[in-house]
């Protein structure tokens, strides 16, 4: 099932995404272009953030592989939907994309094993983990404000339940900037899979509903400018597709 949250006639709604429609639970159908999407998962307690969590990831970098997971506070100011605006800080030198499978959790969970995790999970969507590579520095400066602007969580553009996703540990990766593919990997070569990250995590910390791990990127960023449009796919879930635009058309 594809569960989306979407803004049309004054109203915030709720419904699945079928043969190309948006249907709330009332029966009425809406057509994807004429809302307004909103990101898919609304009440969570917090955002964790994996970095460096494909090899690949890290060797374009110039980076060493961690010995543990390398985690960060996504912060909630920087939600958008699919389709919304990413707006670009003025005079930054290297801002990218990264393409993540998002975890939601559907249970309060602590000390869960990585055989369990499955149970714990509640579905899937797409994060585009927009960055300034211009703010970070190290690994032991947080990247509060390299991934923290307005507009830089695009989510979306649905939430897939975790019964239609049969193996989050081999799903196709790529991004696409104006139609040209610039990012290409599988989940398959994560350093540490979901269930690893689900143990580790709950380990010290309780996951509450909705709460979200965003899992890393693949090798393949670059740099993107206020008029370019970036397309973010992910095996089994779809496609998020947001515009960069100037700081002052937002």
């Amino acid at each position: 099932m594809k569960i989306a949250r979407f803004a049309a006639n004054g109203q915030v709604l709720q419904g699945t995404f079928e043969n190309g429609q948006l249907v709330v639970p009332s029966g009425g159908t809406y057509d994807p272009d004429d809302v307004v999407w909103l990101p898919p998962v609304a009440s969570f307690s917090k955002m964790i953030g994996l970095a460096l969590n494909y090899s690949d990831h890290a060797a374009e970098l110039n980076l060493q592989l961690p010995p543990n997971p390398i985690l960060f506070n996504k912060n909630p100011n920087t939600l958008v939907g699919h389709k919304a605006k990413v707006v670009a800080p003025k005079s930054v030198e290297y801002m990218h994309y990264e393409n993540e499978l998002v975890v939601v959790v559907g249970q309060r969970c602590r000390r869960v094993k990585a055989g369990h995790a499955g149970r714990v999970i509640l579905g899937y969507t797409i994060g585009n983990d927009v960055t300034v590579r211009d703010f970070v520095q190290n690994f032991y400066r947080p990247p509060v404000k390299a991934k923290g602007f307005d507009t830089f969580g695009p989510l979306g553009p649905w939430l897939v339940t975790a019964d239609e996703i049969s193996d989050d540990g081999n799903l196709d990766v790529r991004t696409f900037v104006n139609g040209e593919l610039r990012q290409q990997g599988n989940t398959r070569d994560f350093i540490y899979s979901v269930p690893e990250l689900i143990e580790y995590i709950t380990d010290f910390m309780t996951l509450e509903p909705g709460d979200m791990i965003w899992t890393g990127t693949p090798k393949g960023i670059s740099h993107v400018r206020p008029g370019d449009v970036m397309q973010l796919e992910i095996e089994g879930i779809g496609v998020l597709e947001n515009e960069v635009v100037e700081s002052g058309e937002w």
